[in-house]
């Protein structure tokens, strides 16, 4: 049981690295919790410093909902499962969203989570980003696109996955949560949506 317990303060560990905050302080010397939306996210990153440090931003995020799924079970030799991976990977996505090195702040967890699902069903994800990118080249909104890739992610699990595979009801009902959590985390948007106030993606007061 311990093995279990370190392997996801580990990953909680992993996904809390404050990458949009270093990023910020030592590359541009600027306090993003104070700039643009104060979100921690790559949106915010790029509204703030451009295109290029928040495409690092995303990465890495990514990257952070990815090694711990895709990595510790087999570094720690444990047979927990999809179970175990997918807890490993919502410990990462409790971490970016509740920093403990930035006053328990961060992202909305969309880039993390995207990581845990390019570990477990990459083709899933791969769908949900297509359906992202349509919607974000029409809306030129990012909560718009990010709630939509969300929301058709249990469907594609649907579609990629054989239903008679071990831990599909698992898998699905991960898709499911992950789509929950999305909307949890942008209900400021939802909010800013109904009232026809969420900003177009722009930068320096250009609306791309």
């Amino acid at each position: 049981m311990g093995i279990y317990v370190l392997c996801s303060l580990l990953s909680y560990l992993i996904g809390a690295f404050p990458t949009s905050f270093l990023v910020g302080r030592l590359f541009f010397h600027v306090d993003l919790k104070t700039q643009g939306s104060g979100n921690l996210g790559a949106t915010n990153v790029f509204r703030v410093l451009g295109p290029w440090p928040a495409a690092f931003v995303l990465a890495v995020d990514i990257f952070k909902g990815f090694a711990p799924v895709f990595w510790i079970p087999a570094l720690v030799d444990t047979h927990g499962g999809i179970i175990f991976q997918i807890a490993l990977g919502l410990s990462a996505v409790a971490g970016h969203i509740f920093s403990p090195f930035i006053g328990f702040r961060g992202g909305k967890g969309v880039a993390t989570g995207a990581g845990i699902v390019l570990a477990i069903c990459p083709f899933a994800l791969a769908l949900s980003a297509a359906v992202w990118l349509v919607v974000m080249a029409f809306s030129r909104i990012v909560s718009v696109a990010s709630l939509s890739a969300a929301l058709a992610l249990p469907l594609f699990v649907l579609i990629t996955i054989d239903p008679g595979s071990d831990g599909f009801g698992v898998i699905l009902a991960f898709s499911i949560s992950i789509t929950i959590l999305v909307f949890l985390t942008h209900r400021s948007n939802i909010s800013r949506l109904l009232r026809g106030e969420e900003k177009k993606l722009a930068r320096k007061g250009r609306i791309l």
